[in-house]
């Protein structure tokens, strides 16, 4: 498993507008729902993806990352392991430049096919305490 350099994750947090969380809770109590609030404080546009919600955080949920209309700077995901391949594969499809597996998730088979596509792969870190130790205290 290799992950950017801690200079490499600065400038996807920087140039990162748009985000589409796959997994999202509606439960506030959930890490997706805690990480994803925190993000859109920080001026990011956030996408939930779960077909199983209508809205979370304000914002319409999607069933499946296809369906966003907007072009996705991140797709950040929140699902198990065994679940990973096919939203990496959506990932690629949709012109995707980076894919962030949160902590406790680790696909190599579907990093290296995010890799292959020149997608920037990160795995097992969350998205939330990066940008914390890397970007909080310079302000975005």
């Amino acid at each position: 498993m290799r992950n950017p350099t801690d200079e490499e994750i600065k400038e996807i947090l920087k140039s990162a507008k748009n985000i589409a969380v796959v997994g999202l809770s509606g439960k506030p109590r959930r890490d997706s729902h805690r990480v994803a609030a925190y993000l859109k404080t920080r001026g990011y546009k956030i996408f939930p993806v779960n077909p199983t919600i209508k809205e979370s955080l304000g914002e319409k949920a999607y069933p499946r990352l296809e369906d966003i209309p907007e072009p996705i700077d991140v797709v950040e995901i929140f699902r198990a392991p065994e679940y990973v391949l096919p939203i990496v594969e959506s990932a690629i499809a949709m012109g995707a430049k980076v894919v962030w597996m949160q902590l406790g998730v680790v696909n190599e088979e579907a990093a290296k096919k995010a890799r292959d596509a020149e997608l920037t792969v990160m795995m097992d870190r969350c998205m939330m305490q990066e940008h914390k130790r890397l970007l909080a205290k310079v302000g975005r």
